[in-house]
C-alpha cells in the first residue's frame, strides 16, 4: 500500500525554482530565535537613527531637585474620587523626604498629584536626523515644566531614559562602523592572500597570527590609554572606532582566505582566468558572490563583540568620555558602590547591552545557519 505525499507540488515548484536568496529567507524565517533578534536588532537601531524622538528630555540637562530621583511607573486607568475611571496615561509625582533619624534622603510618592503624559506630544524643539525641524516626542508631559523619570535621574539629575536612548545611537553605531572597517580590512587582506597564495599568502597570514596572539583587552586598552584626554568627542569617537576596527578584522580575514583557496580551483573561476577576465574582475564578480551569506553571517556575529569592547573601555575610563553618551559611559556611573546602593536603576544600561548582543547573536546564528540553505536541518 503506497502512501500519498502531502507535500503541496505548488510549494515544491516554488522552492526548485527560488532563487538563492529567496530559499536563504525560507530557512531563516524558521529560526524563532533569528526573527525575535531580527525584530529587537531592527527596534534598537530605529531608536539610534530617531534618538531625539524617543527622548523626552535634553539627556545633557540637569535638575538639583531630582538628584537620584527613581523610576516612575506609568499608570493607564485614571480613577476619579467619584469612582469614574478614563484611560489616560500618568505618573504619581515623588517628593524628596529626609528621614527625621537618619536624615537620609528618600522620594515618596505624592498620591494627590499626578503628572500626566501624551503621546506623540509637544516638546522642546529639535531636529529630526539633524534635518528635520521637529517638536514632538514619543512620550511627552502634557503640562509644559513638569518633569517625569522612567529611568529614573543620575547623580545630577539627568533623564537616565533619554540618555539610554541617545547612548543607543553611539554604541550600536560603533558597533556598525567599526565592523564596516573590520570588513573592508578582512576582505581585501583575506582576498588578496587567498587568491594570490604564496608570498602574498606568507606575509599576511603572519600578520595576522601575530595580531591574533596579542591578547586583546590589554592591546585596546594601551591604544586608548594612549590618546590624549583633550581630544574633541567626535574626533574620539572615530579613534576608538578604528582601535576596534584594527584588531577585529583578523578573524574574517582568515574565513576570506579559506573560502578564496578552495573557490579559486573551481571550474568558473579558471574558465574565467582563462577567458582572460582581469583580477579585479574574477576577484568581485565571480567569487565574492559566493561569501555574501558567510560575511553577512560574520558581519553581524561580530557587531557584539564590537559593542561590548567598546562598553568595556568607556566603563574602565579610557573609551568614549562625557559628553559623548554611550551604553558603556552610562555604566560608568555605576562604579560608585554608594551610586549603586543609592539608585540601583544605573545598571539599566547594562540591560540594554545584554539585549543588543543575545539579540545580534540570535540574528547571526539564525544566518549562519541560512547561509547554507540546502544543509539539512539536523538530527
Amino acid at each position: 500500500m503506497t502512501q500519498s505525499n502531502s507535500i503541496d507540488p505548488r510549494l515544491s515548484t516554488d522552492i526548485a525554482e527560488a532563487t538563492q536568496w529567496k530559499l536563504m529567507w525560507l530557512k531563516f524565517r524558521k529560526h524563532r530565535l533569528a526573527m525575535f533578534g531580527l525584530c529587537i536588532v531592527s527596534f534598537l537601531y530605529l531608536i539610534a537613527l530617531c534618538a531625539e524622538f524617543f527622548s523626552p528630555f535634553d539627556p545633557s540637562e540637569t535638575s538639583t531637585a531630582d538628584l537620584f530621583h527613581p523610576p516612575q511607573r506609568i499608570h493607564f486607568v485614571d480613577r476619579a474620587e467619584d469612582a469614574s475611571w478614563a484611560l489616560r496615561m500618568y505618573v504619581y509625582d515623588q517628593k524628596l523626604t529626609r528621614d527625621p533619624i537618619t536624615l537620609a534622603t528618600t522620594y515618596v510618592k505624592n498620591p494627590d498629584k499626578k503628572i500626566y503624559l501624551k503621546l506623540f506630544g509637544k516638546n522642546e524643539p529639535y531636529n529630526l536626523f539633524g534635518l528635520i525641524p521637529m517638536s514632538r516626542t514619543l512620550i511627552a508631559p502634557a503640562t509644559a515644566d513638569e518633569k517625569f523619570y522612567l529611568f529614573g535621574a543620575d547623580r545630577l539629575g539627568r533623564d537616565m531614559f533619554s540618555r539610554a536612548m541617545m547612548g543607543t545611537r553611539i554604541s550600536m553605531s560603533i558597533g556598525l562602523v567599526g565592523v564596516t572597517l573590520s570588513l573592508c580590512l578582512g576582505l581585501l587582506i583575506g582576498g588578496l592572500s587567498g587568491y594570490f597564495g604564496g608570498l602574498v599568502d606568507a606575509v599576511s597570514s603572519r600578520a595576522i597570527e601575530l595580531i591574533l596572539a596579542m591578547p586583546t583587552i590589554p592591546v585596546w586598552l594601551g591604544l586608548s590609554a594612549a590618546l590624549p584626554a583633550t581630544l574633541d568627542p567626535l574626533l574620539r569617537y572615530f579613534m576608538i572606532t578604528i582601535i576596534l576596527s584594527l584588531i577585529g578584522w583578523t578573524e574574517l580575514a582568515r574565513v576570506v582566505r579559506g573560502r578564496f583557496l578552495a573557490l579559486r580551483q573551481e571550474d568558473f573561476v579558471i574558465s574565467a582566468e582563462l577567458d582572460g577576465a582581469p583580477t579585479r574582475r574574477v576577484i568581485f564578480r565571480h567569487m565574492m558572490p559566493s561569501l555574501v551569506s558567510h560575511i553577512i553571517a560574520s558581519v553581524t556575529l561580530a557587531i557584539p563583540s564590537m559593542i561590548l569592547a567598546e562598553t568595556s573601555l568607556s566603563f574602565l575610563g579610557l573609551g568614549l568620555s562625557p559628553p559623548t553618551v554611550s551604553w558603556g559611559v552610562l555604566l560608568k556611573e555605576a562604579q560608585n558602590i554608594h551610586a549603586i546602593a543609592q539608585a540601583p536603576w544605573l545598571f539599566i544600561p547594562g540591560a540594554f547591552v545584554a539585549l543588543a548582543v543575545l539579540s545580534l547573536n540570535f540574528l547571526g546564528d539564525g544566518l549562519r545557519d541560512a547561509a547554507d540553505p540546502y544543509a539539512s536541518e539536523g538530527s
